[in-house]
């Protein structure tokens, strides 16, 4: 029939009869008459600041905790960070909590959550405390891109590099990575007819840049692919109107065509042409023979322009000098001296020397 109830320092009692809670037992000796075991005392620490109880409504309601504890009721749209003795606790998602305050320093600060977006100073501390993933959803940005935010499918705004928080249960968040630096793509194996009806095969370079986020990601569903797609049918157009030689012969210039023609068409989905290369340009085994034949052929006849034209030139100087030694007995006569020396720098010559010219009076030749 008498029951004693012994609560400790830094804890209370909870007093219940019939299930209906009655109020709250200090520290101390209790002694309760109980003949029908209708009584029953739940003890509890208040060193854990944390009261979580099946009726705490019931215990709020009474006001028994005026003064010894903080009650912080949270609506639909408001979360609760919660700081103890100075050092970041737990988030608390929407509904009814109360907290000790005897015996240790609690803090608590209501967020309104209807922005969606969550920005704190202590940012990286409660994404990883406990609880905040129920309530927290954290996105992160990589280095060298910016994140597209969706809320419900509707773009908001872009967000730099880093680590981004949003309140669950408010709105459908998306949060895309795009990446902002330059960026090339390959376009490799273009088969290309030209005007002429020869196929050749095309290897380009682009090189390029997101510079508006929310077009690159509303107006097309990928904006690589859609750049690759783009330089194909420039590519197409610039070659195909034009025959083999004046390709093979231009090729700079289609380049800068190129990349103008892009630079237009691209401009659309939110994406910048650097720079536009094509870097190998492959033939038909065929037309590889064919064309080094032709090339051959030229250069043969290069050759052979060259080398009648050398001996044109050889056989005028030679006219050129026998006019001049008519005109000039002198001159004639040095030649003839000339002539000599390098017959006898190689035999032996005996030579008899008249009045009227060198070639008449030659008398022994060795």
């Amino acid at each position: 029939m008498l029951k004693l109830i012994n609560i400790r320092e830094r804890h209370v009692g909870l007093l219940f009869r019939d299930g209906e809670f009655r109020g709250l037992l200090e520290p101390g000796r209790h002694w309760i008459v109980d003949p029908l075991r209708r009584i029953k005392v739940e003890i509890v620490s208040r060193r854990a600041p944390w009261l979580v109880h099946e009726q705490l409504d019931v215990i709020v309601k009474s006001g028994v905790l005026d003064g010894k504890a903080q009650v912080v009721d949270l609506k639909d749209y408001e979360r609760a960070l919660v700081w103890v003795d100075g050092r970041f606790s737990h988030v608390l998602p929407p509904g009814l909590f109360a907290y000790w305050t005897a015996f240790r320093d609690v803090k608590i600060e209501v967020v309104d959550a209807r922005p969606v977006r969550f920005t704190h100073a202590d940012l990286p501390v409660i994404a990883k405390s406990a609880l905040a993933e129920r309530v927290l959803e954290v996105h992160t940005v990589p280095a060298g891109h910016v994140g597209a935010w969706f809320r419900d499918g509707d773009f908001v705004e872009t967000l730099p590099a880093g680590r981004h928080a949003f309140w669950k249960s408010i709105a459908d968040v998306k949060l895309v990575p795009q990446d902002t630096r330059e960026l090339n793509l390959d376009v490799a194996g273009q088969e290309i007819m030209t005007a002429d009806k020869v196929t050749l095969r095309l290897n380009a370079l682009v090189t390029y840049r997101v510079v508006d986020v929310r077009l690159a990601l509303t107006v097309v569903d990928d904006a690589r692919q859609a750049l690759y797609r783009e330089t194909q049918l420039v590519l197409r157009a610039l070659v195909g109107g034009r025959e083999l030689d004046a390709f093979l012969g231009d090729k700079d210039g289609i380049t800068a065509e190129l990349e103008q023609g892009l630079r237009q068409r691209v401009s659309a989905f939110g994406v910048e042409v650097v720079k536009v290369g094509i870097r190998d340009v492959i033939l038909p085994g065929e037309m590889k023979e064919l064309l080094n034949k032709v090339t051959e052929a030229k250069k043969a006849a290069e050759a052979n322009v060259i080398s009648r034209r050398e001996e044109t030139a050889a056989i005028r100087s030679q006219a050129n000098t026998a006019k001049l030694l008519q005109d000039n007995p002198t001159l004639m006569r040095l030649r003839e001296l000339e002539v000599l020396e390098k017959v006898a720098a190689s035999a032996k010559l005996n030579v008899v020397l008249g009045d009227k010219g060198l070639t008449e009076r030659i008398v022994n030749l060795l």
